[in-house]
This record gives structure tokens, C-alpha cells and sequence, in this order.
């Protein structure tokens, strides 16, 4: 079904205007009869603010300045258009995201989004660089030093409102009677699908594979995203400029005459990364997907380790020792034990990870369930309630949390290598430049104050050891933030089945 014979005339009306069109294009009666015919014929509100957000993306000519009028859509096809955005229930909406002082990457294709460095011609078809040249006319986008750069392209379709002017400007329809001060404490940096596909390729080691880590011990940098999408009543957002990426000068000889040119900044990785980024397939992200639906993730350790991927300095330190904490939990998680079950923990320190990894709730009443922390989430501040902890352990009824059953992944134990089980060794090095000054040192030193010593933590106690300390043996890490080889010994794993990156340095329970 496309447009009818009335909603072409009418468009054929509006593009007649001639330039510079009415002072107030919304009060004119060709724009109120296209607007007055799409409420009768879809059944929706009278749109306004939607219908000219539209009008400009399809070209509207008096709209245009002046030698650009060739950008104008056909009367017709913008009919059809308009048709079709009016009926419209979902829209794909795309997110290109720069990977800034990325090397030569290979391309990956993992769920719906892939990895890849794309010609100027391509760059311009994912930002539908002629919608932004008819909205945006002085601002146009530059395509060919974009395409400079490896870029990470996300995917997902949205449900739409039935109403176009909800779409075209929500602040409108914003209730009013919500809480202001409701602060979301898990709230991301970017999208959740942006994020996601950020998790999953930030698992692979990039500390390993850095040859310059006085730099950067990040593959890549994310400084922004731009957002497309397909929907014409909402409005394209402002092209992004090659200068907010790194770049570089390049000179080339050409006949004897040097010239200056420029060229994408590259951190240079070792030859393992194009080996290991091989590895990063859609079978291994439906693996990762998986294990993200279990509790094992429940707490918020992925946007912790986003948000350490995105942050500097300090801040970066913090989200690493956060996210494992979201991970294994805190020493106050497990002070309900008893003097008997510790006793146990001590002389059977493999019951606790036979009941963990076996197919079901443990049989013995007597297994020490401080193996697993406290799964708490965070409440909203805006909520007004108070989660009750519950007491550290196995819940008789219910069946171990890192149970998976036949249906997943061939009854494989899915092990991921979060980006946590790196962060402490990440951190006890110190990449960076405000973190050491040659040898390696705790974060916070002793320090003095009005001239009594002050005892103040390590953060080699932080995070190089076990938040559980003392607690249960078998949940302590080594210094680096990995398992005992006793415990990794014991953890069942067949080879092949995730990349080696993927395969469990640290058990987040």
C-alpha cells in the first residue's frame, strides 16, 4: 500500500512554494492540509513539529538555499514516504561509533554489529549522509577523513509510538508528575546495545596485545557515538567532525616535492591481537549473551567494566575495584557463617565448587554456602524502598547459580574472562603515568596526618587478593586477580568451545 492520489496532490502543493517559503511554515494552509489529511487517514494526532521535521528530511525546496535545490526528493517518492513513516511500527535505528587510535583491526561480525573500516562512499550510505545534507545544508559531512578510522557499527530495532509528535518531540509528553530526583545508579554512558557490543570486545586482552602501554593499554578509544535513525519524524542529529579523532601528520614524497597530508593515529598491536580477534565470532557472542542471561550476571558488572573501559585515571581504578566487587561480593557479604562451616570450607575446599559447577542444588546440607556473595541489586533512589539482604549461601530449593542446562552451549560451563579478572593485574602494574613512576606501588601510600600516622589500604590488598579474604579459601584469588591453580584445575572445561581469552580467569558467582 502506498500513498493515495490526495496525499500526492498534496505534496505536490507544498512543493510548489516557491523560496524563501512563509515566515511560519507551520501556519500555512498547505502545510495544515497535509497535516489535517494525515490525522484523518492514519487515525493519529494532528502532527505538527513531526510533519515538518519530515518535510525537511525529504527536502522540502523552499526550505533549501539557494543552488541546492537539486537535494529535494521528487514529489512523489516523498509522498511515498511519508506514507510509509505514518504506518510504520518499528525502526532501525544504527550506532556508528568511532574506534579512535585503533589498529589495522580485522573485520568482525558478531549479533547485529560488525567491525570493520569502511571506503568514504559506504561511511555516507551507514550515515545517510543526503538526509543530513537536506536537514543540515551548512554542515555537511565529511566522509572521506571519517573513513580514515575502524568503526563499530551497532544495530537494533525499536518499537515506535503510534503517534508521530511523541516521536518527534518526547520533552512534550514527559509526565510531570514523576520523581525528579530519581537517580538511576547503573545508568550507561551509551545505549544498552552500544554497551553490550562494547563488553563483548572488550573481554579479548588488550593489555596483552598493547606494544605501547605508557600510552594506552586500550585497543581503541570510544569518544562518541552517532546515532542514525530510520524514522522521518525524528530529526538527524548533527554530523560529527573528523577533528574530535586523533590525527596525525603524513608527509609523502611525491616527485621530489613533499606533501603534508594526514592520517588516523594508530596504536600498533603485537601479532597475537589479529590471531585472538579471529576468534571473536558470532557463535562466540551468542556464548557471551548466554552467560548474561544467567544469574551470573545479575549483579552490574558489565557496566562497571564499561564504565573503567571509558573512564581515566582514578576513575578507571575505581569502576576496575567496583566491578569485582559486583562480582565476588564483600567480606561484610559473608560474616553469617558459622564456626562449623568454616571448619568445613578449610578441610573440603572442593565441595564448594562441586556444588557450584554441578548440575544442581548441593545434596549435602553441610556445603558452605559462603561460596557465593550476596546477588542484591541496587534500587532506584526514586523507589523509596529497602532491599533486605539475604544471608550469604545456597538456597536449599534453589539449584546452583552457575547451573546451565542440556539446552545451552552443549552442556559446556560457559566461562567468561570479564575484563575484572584483568583489572587487578591491570591496575597492580600501572599503566598509567598518574599510577607509577618506574616500580610498582600501591595506589594509596602511608600518609601522616596533623602528624600521626595514617593506616589507608592498598590497593595490592584491594584487588590483588579477594574481596573474601579470610572468609572462604576457596574463593581467594592470587596476586593478579586469578585463581589458584588448584581451583582452576578443578573447574571442568572443554577446549574449543570459547576463544581462550573467553575461559574463566575469575568465576564471578
Amino acid at each position: 500500500m502506498g500513498a493515495n492520489a490526495a496525499m500526492i496532490t498534496v505534496v505536490e502543493d507544498l512543493w510548489r512554494i516557491p523560496r524563501p517559503g512563509p515566515k511560519n511554515l507551520l501556519r500555512a494552509p498547505r502545510f495544515n492540509a497535509l497535516s489535517e489529511l494525515c490525522a484523518a487517514e492514519y487515525g493519529i494526532d494532528k502532527p505538527v513539529f513531526a510533519l515538518s521535521t519530515a518535510l525537511r528530511s525529504l527536502g522540502l525546496p523552499c526550505h533549501l538555499p539557494e543552488g541546492k535545490t537539486h537535494l529535494a526528493l521528487d514529489p512523489v517518492v516523498a509522498a511515498k514516504a511519508l506514507d510509509e513513516a505514518c504506518r510504520r511500527k518499528t525502526s532501525v535505528r544504527r550506532h556508528l561509533c568511532p574506534l579512535d587510535l585503533a589498529d589495522d583491526l580485522p573485520v568482525m561480525t558478531f549479533g547485529r554489529s560488525r567491525v570493520a573500516q569502511f571506503s568514504a562512499g559506504e561511511l555516507a550510505a551507514l550515515f545517510d549522509a543526503p538526509r543530513i545534507e537536506r536537514t543540515m545544508p551548512n554542515e555537511p559531512l565529511d566522509a572521506r577523513r571519517l573513513a580514515q578510522f575502524q568503526w563499530l557499527v551497532v544495530e537494533e530495532e525499536i518499537a515506535l509510538d503510534p503517534q508521530p509528535e511523541k516521536r518527534a518531540s518526547p520533552w512534550l509528553y514527559m509526565a510531570m508528575n514523576r520523581d525528579f530526583g530519581e537517580i538511576d545508579p547503573h545508568l550507561g554512558q551509551f545505549p544498552p546495545a552500544v554497551e553490550a557490543a562494547l563488553f563483548y570486545l572488550i573481554l579479548a586482552p588488550w593489555e596483552d596485545w598493547s606494544t605501547m602501554q605508557e600510552v594506552d593499554w586500550r585497543g581503541f578509544r570510544l569518544p562518541w557515538i552517532h546515532t542514525v535513525d530510520e524514522d522521518l519524524f525524528i530529526r538527524p542529529a548533527t554530523p560529527p567532525s573528523a577533528d574530535s579523532l586523533t590525527l596525525e601528520p603524513w608527509i609523502v614524497d611525491d616527485d621530489g616535492e613533499e606533501i603534508e597530508l594526514e592520517r588516523a593515529t594508530e596504536l600498533p598491536l603485537s601479532d597475537d591481537a589479529k590471531r585472538g580477534l579471529a576468534l571473536m565470532t558470532d557463535q562466540a557472542w551468542r556464548v557471551v549473551e548466554t552467560a548474561r542471561a544467567t544469574p551470573l550476571f545479575e549483579t552490574p558488572i558489565v557496566h562497571f567494566l564499561v564504565r573503567a573501559f571509558l573512564s581515566d585515571g582514578i576513575d578507571e581504578v575505581m569502576a576496575h575495584m567496583t566491578a569485582i566487587e559486583a562480582a565476588v561480593g564483600l567480606e561484610m557479604d559473608h560474616k553469617a557463617f558459622t564456626a562449623e562451616r568454616q571448619r568445613l570450607a578449610e578441610g573440603q575446599p572442593m565441595l564448594g565448587w562441586i556444588a557450584l559447577l554441578n548440575d544442581g542444588a548441593p545434596e549435602d546440607q553441610d556445603i558452605d554456602p559462603g561460596i557465593l556473595p550476596t546477588r542484591a541489586g541496587v534500587a532506584r533512589h526514586g523507589e523509596r524502598r529497602l532491599r533486605r539482604r539475604r544471608p550469604p549461601g545456597l538456597d536449599p530449593g534453589q539449584p546452583a547459580l552457575l547451573q546451565l542446562g542440556d539446552d545451552l552451549v552443549g552442556d559446556v560451563v560457559i566461562k567468561v574472562g570479564a575484563r575484572a579478572a584483568f583489572a587487578g593485574r591491570v591496575m597492580l602494574t600501572g599503566h598509567r603515568d598518574d599510577l607509577r613512576d618506574g616500580r610498582r606501588r600501591p595506589l594509596l601510600q602511608p600518609s601522616t596526618r596533623h602528624g600521626k600516622p595514617v593506616r589507608t589500604f592498598t590497593l595490592r590488598g584491594r584487588c590483588g587478593v579477594s574481596p573474601l579474604m579470610g572468609v572462604c579459601r576457596q574463593r581467594q584469588f592470587q596476586p593478579g586477580g586469578r585463581l589458584s591453580a588448584e581451583v582452576l584445575r578443578a573447574i571442568p572445561h572443554q577446549r574449543g568451545t570459547t576463544p581462550q581469552f573467553m575461559q574463566a580467569s575469575m568465576i564471578v558467582a
